[in-house]
């Protein structure tokens, strides 16, 4: 969907821009005061997290099977399914009907899915199973406890 929307806070937005405010300091703990003499400019989240709209979703979090990769419960991940599916990317596959977020290993003519959890071993694809993978993970939104 295009639109425009004339001006937001005093720039020009066209198409899906996501305009956040960039502060031009770091911040050692704590959060400033937002006046406008501190902006140096506006970051568009859609560019940074490379959002490509005919073919990005987000998907919810459940489970712990991929902390080591900093997916977290509760999470969201910014899937892509433009991407190009290749070893060692996290994938959302879907085997044998059942929806899930692993780490593709893909080597030697043998498919696994791989967790980012040692509390769960890695599953091993057989020609009897049906795999589909819908997408890459390119990003991911995790809360604060």
């Amino acid at each position: 969907m295009k639109y425009d929307i004339p001006t937001y806070l005093g720039q020009v937005v066209r198409g899906n821009f996501c305009p956040v405010p960039f502060f031009a300091f770091k911040v050692p703990a704590g959060f400033p005061s937002p006046a406008e003499d501190y902006i140096e400019g506006y970051f568009d989240l859609n560019e940074r997290l490379s959002i490509n709209f005919n073919a990005t979703f987000l998907l919810k979090v459940s489970g712990d099977s991929m902390i080591g990769a900093g997916i977290m419960p509760g999470g969201m991940l910014v899937v892509d399914r433009s991407l190009e599916v290749r070893d060692g990317k996290i994938v959302i596959a879907i085997l044998d009907g059942q929806l899930t977020v692993k780490r593709l290993y893909k080597r030697l003519g043998k498919i696994m899915l791989m967790s980012e959890n040692p509390n769960y071993k890695p599953i091993k694809i057989s020609d009897e199973q049906d795999l589909q993978i819908w997408g890459v993970v390119t990003n991911v939104i995790n809360p604060l406890n």
